[in-house]
């Protein structure tokens, strides 16, 4: 793990439908919002959304209504989970370096897709669950959503709510509000 100044911050999106039975079973990620957060200056840079196509599912529309992701977008821009992977190494040393994302969901997300797809996991051991760090530093009683907590510090929401590449920048300020309390 290299002693550095920057966080990786992760979101994804995943396909999804109305039915969350179905979507236990068949959801895959399809999306990973990126960015890095230097936790001294607060800049947020490599802000990035990789779309990837899924294998096993589709984008319904319920998906595209959440998260503004089409099919005609994978068309365009999609790339393998197994691609998505190598670019996580390639262009951020993901393994190298602390990573955040809000609440437990995108660390057991990738783990078992990585783990299903028999794909090395890109991350390191540092993890942190910006849900419970703002929760606990807030001095909140209960944890609170993403865009709740945006609320809460009256930080506008940038970009459109669940679309990973725009949840990862707004993690990265909560995060870094949290950091400056610290």
């Amino acid at each position: 793990m290299k002693t550095t100044n920057k966080i990786l911050v992760v979101d994804l999106e995943a396909t999804c439908w109305e039915q969350a039975e179905y979507q236990k079973l068949h959801s895959e990620i399809i999306e990973i919002g990126i960015c890095e957060l230097d936790i001294h200056s607060g800049e947020v840079s490599k802000k990035r959304g990789i779309l990837i196509i899924p294998e096993h599912s589709t984008i319904s529309q319920f998906c595209t209504d959440l998260t503004s992701i089409t099919s005609e977008m994978m068309d365009q821009e999609g790339i393998s989970f197994e691609e998505a992977v190598q670019v996580l190494h390639d262009d951020y040393e993901s393994s190298q370096y602390t990573w955040a994302s809000y609440g437990a969901y995108d660390r057991n997300k990738f783990r078992a897709q990585c783990e299903q797809r028999q794909v090395d996991y890109p991350f390191g051991d540092q993890h942190l669950n910006v849900k419970n760090v703002f929760r606990d530093v807030a001095g909140l009683r209960r944890a609170m959503g993403m865009k709740r907590a945006l609320e809460h510090l009256k930080f506008p929401l940038t970009g459109t709510h669940h679309r990973g590449v725009d949840d990862a920048f707004n993690i990265a300020k909560i995060l870094y509000w949290c950091l400056k309390k610290l």
